[in-house]
């Protein structure tokens, strides 16, 4: 439905902010790549479906290639779940059908079924500190946690360990009700190089996809991250 024809008051007001005034604030600008990650992430997390076909578009006509989007989808059932994430990764080989993007893309595994927990736990270590070699042996979701989320999905190419950080950053932002993990993944992101600075203007470039609330807790998860 064209909102232009139906909704006309609303449709210029809501691509005003969008798609000028947020995106051209002199202090919060992102480069259309990074900016178009964070957005595809939080439409994700908060479950906006119709709003993801609508920008994938043009995320990849400004500069997101395929194997990034999938990716970003990927990912996205270690925070989502399969259940919340499956309608998005339907979406999106959709429309790479529609577009002539050949199914399916070049594989970006780098680990095995028999090295998965090995790797999972360099990369969880890389990222948040050496005592987190041992933290896998403290429960089952512990262990899955290394294996499986950091194993099976961090330790693919197509992104890098900071965008990983950047988009989880995004899930849980986006879904709500994450606020501790919110914050933990804040520092995960400055250990990776994404600064305060980045991360607020991360969120504000979501806050036309995930409203004010969502936004304002994730900023205050920012400021506890670097509070000592």
């Amino acid at each position: 439905m064209n909102l232009q024809k139906t909704d006309p008051e609303f449709a210029q007001r809501f691509a005003h902010f969008a798609f000028d005034e947020v995106v051209n604030d002199e202090t919060q600008q992102l480069e259309a790549p990074t900016r178009y990650l964070a957005i595809l992430a939080a439409l994700m997390g908060s479950q906006g479906l119709d709003a993801y076909r609508e920008i994938l578009p043009l995320a990849l006509d400004n500069g997101l290639t395929p194997v990034m989007v999938k990716e970003v989808v990927y990912q996205a059932t270690d925070y989502l779940g399969y259940a919340r994430m499956l309608a998005f990764l339907n979406a999106t080989n959709d429309i790479f059908t529609q577009r002539g993007i050949s199914l399916p893309l070049a594989g970006q595994a780098t680990t095995t079924l028999e090295n998965r927990l090995e790797k999972g736990i360099e990369v969880q270590a890389q990222m948040f500190g050496e005592q987190m070699k041992e933290a896998w042996k403290a429960s089952t979701i512990n262990r899955w946690l290394a294996a499986n989320c950091f194993g099976d999905y961090y330790t693919r190419t197509g992104l890098s360990l900071a965008q990983r950080e950047m988009i989880t950053f995004c899930f849980l932002m986006a879904q709500g009700g994450c606020e501790p993990q919110l914050t933990a993944h804040a520092k995960g992101n400055m250990n990776m190089g994404n600064d305060q600075a980045f991360l607020t203007k991360v969120v504000l470039q979501c806050v036309p996809y995930i409203g004010y609330p969502r936004s304002l807790n994730a900023l205050t998860c920012i400021q506890k991250a670097v509070e000592p």
